[in-house]
């Protein structure tokens, strides 16, 4: 394959920066137009409102909880400001909800059979445990039928990736795990256990989820930088027996490719014929990319901020690319960028599809892009991994899958896909019967590959 040379496209490095969300409390006087005005007062010093609840409704009053996302404390205190130089409003309280909802932690261990005397300690531990432990000592299967390790996928991190903080460390990286743990039990009844890594070193971290690895049904890799998280990935893959997956690269391109393919059929465009392009290729970008491709039966334009990640996209397919000549001339535009803004409304082609999916800010706000053009634009608080990675793992302890493969995380798109409601890009992620449906699709993806440790009956896959 000739390899056209296209020099880097030069991304500038920026300090990731998180908003802040902070509750106002008002006391609004109970007057049409009095919410509007305090809107406004919000939304003139630069701060976006969230949730608005009503707390009391009075005859010449209304106090009501509205969130504001503001940059830092210095902008909060310019709304404050903004705010409270209106006649009809007063602040009540400021409270930091997000806090107070960590407090804590978000998860916790409990049992499933409570001890309630003698008769279930004896049962629950000594002496009558001894016997289920020769029971799994002759047959280790039994695990799965008398432990709870079929039901437990490790979340694995060293915190050199965290969202688009960076490398802040493992134990700051801990409310992002618990978050995922939080979540695979509420939408797929999994136990999520975050593990943190105090190492950056490759073999390291190999060595130690090997040691590791017997407590689990599968591991899910977070927030590893690359080029470190594509080797852990591979040599994870080859020398374990349970199923390895890291959510920043193949969690994210399920979701990806499921929107693609949505955003195609909206705009009626045929997804194996238009060009595609990919602005960053850490390691979600890549194996975005290398996902369509492998899909489509396309190669993916691809630029980066490196010369060596531009190589490994060529190395998996990938044209070498750059900024300007994807915005000319690809019909649909990914960024993962991790830089803010970087797509200018004047590079925006009419009709063109803009995925601007870095987080908490995007390469160009949606409703900037479709004003300048685009047929259809969207970021990465709707095009989220959350859709993807509880039913992936579920539809693993479901079929006792021993590792992953290409068919399972094209059937867990298509899933996604099918689940999405007529009209929209894709589809909520707190809607269980999404998950349940890409739990079934990767089950049954798993049972016709031949890496299911067990088959399913029809019933599974009717209710």
């Amino acid at each position: 394959m000739v390899v056209k040379k296209v020099p880097p496209t030069i991304i500038p490095v920026h300090e990731h920066r998180y908003g802040i969300v902070r509750t106002l409390r008002c006391k609004n006087h109970n007057v049409p137009g009095t919410l509007g005005r305090l809107a406004s007062a919000i939304g003139a010093a630069g701060a976006n409102i969230g949730n608005i609840q009503t707390v009391q409704l009075g005859y010449h009053n209304v106090i009501r909880d509205i969130d504001i996302i503001v940059d830092d404390e210095a902008h909060l205190d310019r709304v404050l400001k903004s705010v409270t130089q209106l006649d009809v409003t007063t602040v009540l309280e400021v409270r930091d909800e997000v806090l107070q909802l960590h407090l804590g932690g978000k998860i916790k261990m409990v049992s499933t059979y409570p001890v309630n005397s003698l008769s279930d300690l004896r049962k629950v531990y000594t002496p009558g445990v001894a016997e289920v432990c020769n029971l799994i000592r002759k047959d280790a299967s039994l695990k799965n039928l008398y432990t709870s390790i079929s039901s437990n996928i490790a979340i694995v991190t060293d915190g050199t990736a965290v969202l688009g903080l960076g490398d802040i460390g493992p134990v700051a990286g801990m409310p992002v795990m618990e978050g995922k743990a939080a979540l695979l039990q509420q939408l797929v009844g999994l136990n999520g256990i975050p593990i943190l890594l105090n190492s950056k070193n490759e073999q390291d971290i190999i060595n130690t989820v090997k040691h590791i690895s017997p407590t689990f049904c599968g591991i899910q890799l977070e927030d590893i930088c690359a080029p470190c998280c594509f080797g852990v990935l591979e040599k994870l893959k080859d020398e374990l027996d349970i199923p390895v997956m890291q959510d920043d690269q193949q969690g994210t391109a399920v979701v990806v490719l499921a929107a693609v393919i949505n955003a195609c059929a909206l705009t009626r465009k045929d997804i194996h014929k238009i060009k595609i392009g990919m602005i960053g290729l850490g390691a979600a970008g890549l194996t975005v990319a290398e996902m369509i491709s492998n899909f489509t039966g396309n190669p993916v334009l691809g630029t980066a901020r490196s010369e060596a990640s531009i190589q490994r996209h060529v190395q998996r397919g990938g044209i070498a690319s750059s900024l300007e000549e994807i915005m000319r001339t690809a019909d649909l535009v990914i960024g993962l960028s991790t830089v803010k803004d970087l797509i200018k409304p004047e590079m925006v082609n009419p009709g063109q599809i803009i995925f601007a999916l870095s987080n908490p800010d995007p390469e160009i706000d949606p409703g900037v892009a479709k004003a300048a053009g685009a047929a259809l634009a969207t970021d990465g608080k709707a095009v989220n991994n959350i859709l993807g990675y509880p039913g992936i793992w579920r539809g693993v302890a479901d079929s006792r899958a021993r590792k992953f493969n290409e068919e399972m995380f094209i059937a867990a798109a298509e899933a996604i896909v099918k689940t999405t409601e007529p009209g929209e890009l894709i589809s909520q992620p707190l809607n269980l019967a999404v998950h349940r449906a890409v739990a079934k699709a990767v089950a049954k993806a798993a049972m016709l590959t031949g890496v299911a440790g067990r088959q399913l009956d029809e019933d599974y896959f009717e209710n």
